[in-house]
């Protein structure tokens, strides 16, 4: 049986946990279903937990980046947590950035973070829809 990457849903939240060494195909596969849970789930946010990953290469890291990137596009926050030293220090190595990708201590401070993020984004978009009520009510006069 092939290894899969459990995802938790957790009220507006997706929460996952790699807790195994991660290859380029449980990778692809985690993309793949992550992206189908976040649709089906209207997700507004994505909890990734890798403080069990010891070690990450250049491929990994890649993948943390593209599926933030694609989380954002489908509208999910995402918070990466527990990143170990060792993690940090060889993705700078590799030069990545991770851009895009909001990191936290633990979960308790990421799941903080992301209800924060995602409260802020709302109220922000209130205000946009506020002002286009505005003007679409000034623009008939």
């Amino acid at each position: 049986m092939a290894d899969k990457i459990p995802i938790l849903k957790m009220g507006r939240f997706l929460l996952l946990s790699i807790q195994v060494d991660m290859h380029d195909q449980l990778a692809l596969d985690l993309q793949e279903d992550l992206t189908h849970q976040i649709v089906r789930h209207k997700a507004k946010g994505v909890l990734i937990d890798i403080s069990a990953l010891e070690i990450v290469d250049s491929f990994i890291g890649r993948m943390l980046s593209h599926i933030a990137n694609v989380s954002r596009i489908l509208d999910a926050k995402v918070i990466v947590v527990g990143m170990q030293p060792a993690v940090a220090i060889t993705l700078v190595e590799l030069g990545l950035s991770l851009e895009g990708i909001a990191t936290a201590l633990n979960t308790e401070k990421g799941m903080r973070r992301l209800e924060s993020m995602v409260a802020e984004d709302e109220s922000v978009g209130e205000l946009e829809s506020g002002e286009n009520a505005d003007t679409s009510a000034s623009a008939g006069d």
